[in-house]
């Protein structure tokens, strides 16, 4: 037999005063207690406080994986979800540089400590 489908509270608070039921005024999930280190503990690691990020390297070491000359008219932005390295350029023709050295700036990307997701590279200008 089918389970009967849950509506919102105020939903069946309505429903209940309509069939002069009581309403239903408790708490939804009842709350677990938790020592507050085990909580703050999850929140560092869930948002990876005080472990640099590996777009965070990368920009550290901007100049060294594309030469100071190129690394004037780029910055690395953000690592997409797919693993792809956002890369915002100021000028067309290290856009194109950037494009054919593609391979080596993830060689050099992927030896970073953390950074050995990113997939490609994403090249805007702006």
């Amino acid at each position: 037999m089918p389970q009967p489908h849950e509506f919102a509270r105020p939903i069946e608070n309505l429903i209940a005063s309509m069939r002069g039921l009581p309403n239903n005024d408790s708490r939804s999930k009842p709350r677990r207690e938790q020592p507050l280190g085990d909580v703050i503990d999850k929140l560092l690691h869930k948002y990876k406080v005080g472990i640099d990020a590996p777009d965070h390297t990368i920009r550290q070491h901007w100049s060294e994986i594309v030469g100071s000359a190129n690394a004037g008219y780029s910055h690395p932005v953000k690592i997409d979800t797919k693993g792809k390295l956002l890369v915002m350029v100021s000028h067309a023709v290290v856009r194109d540089e950037l494009r054919l050295l593609e391979t080596i700036i993830l060689q050099r990307v992927r030896q970073l400590r953390g950074c050995e997701r990113v997939t490609g590279l994403t090249l805007r200008a702006g």
